[in-house]
């Protein structure tokens, strides 16, 4: 009886297997992520395969996951464009020149005969590419009026890690939290480190120069080309301020005429 039920399992065992797709597998373990491999881009980067069990008459496969599975390594080559810039170190794959696209899960499978069948072992590792930040796009207004809310944008999209932005006037970087009384522009700017904005709350004629913006993240940096941005008065302004200098200009002349009486 005990041993018809150990059979029984067996078969059971045997059933689930195949329908897993894994055909007179026995002793398979679970595919576990051992580690995270971080490469720059265009550098070189090893990724190993760490399963217990490796023998000459082993048979290796390495595939990429993700929506669908392709191969890396099948029936002792190389597959796609890794036949040009990589080869193998027994079991672990050594990429020449590594792209952003390269990114992903991969999974090692090592299959060997034993006296049950077929035994498979698996490892997956995920290689994370880092990527330096592109020449950032750069929004700078060529004019605006004083007094209203201006807002200038830097991005980038191909940083790896995501970059930080930094902004330049006049070839000199705007401190993040500015301070009260800089005679070279307005008090009144923030600026997003992360999202890479620069808004000036109530722009001035102070605020008028040359901006430029800069992307870095721990890869490498890059800035975009100097765009001028003029402030101009409105109209109003303009005459008020005529006001005031004619309304000053008349109390120094009545000032200086009652002095020489």
């Amino acid at each position: 009886m005990a041993r018809g039920r150990h059979r029984l399992l067996l078969l059971l065992l045997r059933y689930l297997l195949v329908a897993l797709g894994y055909h007179k597998a026995y002793g398979f373990s679970i595919p576990k992520d051992r580690e995270t491999v971080t490469a720059i881009e265009y550098q070189e980067v090893i990724l190993a395969c760490n399963t217990p069990k490796k023998t000459t008459s082993s048979r290796l496969e390495w595939k990429k996951l993700g929506r669908g599975v392709s191969f890396v390594y099948y029936q002792q080559a190389l597959q796609g464009d890794f036949k040009d810039r990589a080869e193998m170190i027994d079991f672990s794959i050594r990429i020449k020149n590594v792209t952003r696209t390269d990114a992903g899960k991969y999974r090692c499978e090592v299959s060997a005969p034993s006296e049950q069948g077929q035994n498979l072992e698996e490892d997956t590792v995920t290689l994370e590419v880092l990527v330096a930040p592109a020449v950032p796009s750069c929004e700078v207004p060529t004019s605006a009026l004083s007094g209203t809310v201006v807002e200038l944008r830097c991005q980038d999209k191909e940083g790896n890690p995501a970059p930080e932005y930094t902004w330049f006037k006049d070839g000199i970087r705007l401190l993040e939290n500015q301070r009260i009384g800089l005679q070279s522009t307005n008090s009144s700017y923030t600026m997003n480190t992360k999202s890479g904005t620069l808004q000036f709350n109530t722009i001035s004629k102070l605020d008028s120069g040359e901006y430029y913006c800069e992307a870095r993240n721990s890869v490498g940096h890059r800035r975009c080309s100097g765009k001028r941005m003029q402030v101009e008065e409105t109209s109003f302004q303009k005459g008020s301020s005529a006001s005031k200098a004619t309304t000053m200009s008349e109390n120094d002349f009545k000032h200086t005429k009652s002095f020489i009486i």
